[in-house]
């Protein structure tokens, strides 16, 4: 008999679950010029409108990750989509900048587990050998979503108003929800789609069937998880320039129109799109003829520092085209690193994959708390854009070097 391709199908609602996660995440950055001439906002209250979100989920990653290793990602991402597409549409309403960061907060707090559940459901429905690509894929997915919204956004914006804007692009998530709920199941064994020759593809590549273990929480004390944290922190802190204060940056430090501004944005997550699925090809690749140290470590690794150098040479450039190319060029490198960074989590994560992606993109969305608020303050502070740029490409290749520091081979629910 012919294996069944039900985990493609999973693939696909995660590739859509993560383009709906960024087009309502994303944006907020094309609407912040009209949200801060309507709400009367200067640069640090808009930051810490694009911190309050990340600050959330940053908090409420690791309970949600948890809690779909404890009842499973069907119900727990259910929730999730439901609550983060009502506080979406809730940003539009907003009359002020206390209403408006009491919506992003609880916007993010809604968000938060996201992808540590969607990587938890990979975990026990694809095996080892293409962990990397399915990765790499969803993620591709949020930056198509992220260079989708700058175009949508202001087509709306213009059409609609800035208000109307989240209303539309929070509602897309409800039908997510309701086609999700009736079709997966956390375990693959009782899903109608899946056949005996699927199922045993699935459970040779992963080393067995699903099983449930107290998760112990000393093992967060870990050295080997406390590497992932901080690698994955660089790629955060870099990541929400991208998505915050990108567009700004370009109109207001190298002079590019709006419009110029909102297609080089969208140029630069593009990038980050092909990356992503490229790094996940590239990881099981390595990891298939190298090992997982290699293939995982020496991927990211590679990624995060080539990233920062062209960040740096971005910083200190003075052609504005070229510094926005060089940019889209370091967002695209960075991303490479995605997939493996994931990919390690369930590695040495197993049955516990959805705390210790949890943990992990706790410290990524950590770092993305503090980017806005510290840019908005180097910028007010040094009236430049240089310095806050150039922190980010040092922050970059700290966290490459620090991925050399893991060991894949280690599993953390085995460990004494």
């Amino acid at each position: 008999m012919k294996p069944s391709r039900a985990r493609f199908t999973l693939l696909r609602f995660a590739f859509a679950l993560s383009v709906v996660t960024y087009l309502d995440r994303v944006c907020i950055a094309t609407a912040a010029t009209s949200i801060r001439e309507d709400l009367h906002l200067s640069a640090v209250q808009m930051g810490w409108i694009f911190s309050t979100f990340t600050l959330a989920y940053a908090i409420f990653e690791i309970p949600s990750g948890w809690l779909g290793d404890t009842i499973g990602p069907r119900r727990v991402l259910t929730r999730i989509v439901l609550w983060w597409s009502a506080f979406t549409m809730a940003t539009g309403a907003a009359w002020s900048y206390v209403s408006l960061l009491a919506f992003r907060f609880l916007f993010g707090a809604g968000e938060a587990g996201a992808f540590p559940n969607a990587s938890r459901s990979f975990s026990q429905w694809f095996p080892t050998a293409e962990r990397g690509r399915a990765h790499g894929i969803i993620f591709m997915g949020t930056r198509l979503g992220g260079a989708l919204a700058p175009p949508l956004a202001i087509a709306l914006i213009t059409a609609v108003g800035w208000r109307a804007s989240f209303w539309i692009f929070g509602s897309l998530g409800i039908f997510w929800a309701v086609l999700w709920w009736r079709w997966f199941r956390d375990d693959p064994r009782k899903h109608p789609s899946v056949n005996a020759d699927e199922l045993h593809v699935i459970e040779q590549g992963r080393g067995g069937a699903i099983t449930h273990r107290e998760f112990n929480w000393r093992l967060f004390l870990n050295a080997n998880l406390l590497f992932i944290c901080l690698t994955y922190f660089a790629f955060g802190y870099g990541l929400y320039f991208y998505l915050t204060w990108l567009q700004t940056y370009l109109r207001e430090a190298r002079g590019f129109s709006a419009g110029q501004a909102s297609l080089l944005a969208s140029i630069v997550l593009l990038s980050g799109a092909m990356a992503s699925v490229i790094g996940g090809f590239w990881t099981d690749r390595w990891v298939d003829r190298y090992g997982l140290k290699i293939g995982r470590c020496g991927v990211a690794s590679t990624a995060l520092v080539g990233s920062g150098l062209i960040l740096a040479g971005a910083a200190i450039i003075t052609n504005s085209l070229a510094a926005a190319l060089l940019i889209a060029l370091a967002a695209g490198i960075a991303d490479l690193s995605i997939s493996a960074a994931w990919a390690v989590c369930l590695d040495i994560g197993r049955e516990s994959a959805g705390t210790v992606t949890g943990c992990m993109n706790t410290f990524a969305n950590l770092g993305g708390a503090i980017a806005p608020v510290a840019m908005g303050y180097a910028v007010q502070w040094w009236g430049s854009w240089s310095t806050p740029l150039l922190i980010t490409a040092v922050i970059y290749v700290a966290g490459g070097l620090t991925a050399l520091l893991i060991d894949p081979n280690k599993s953390l629910t085995h460990l004494a």
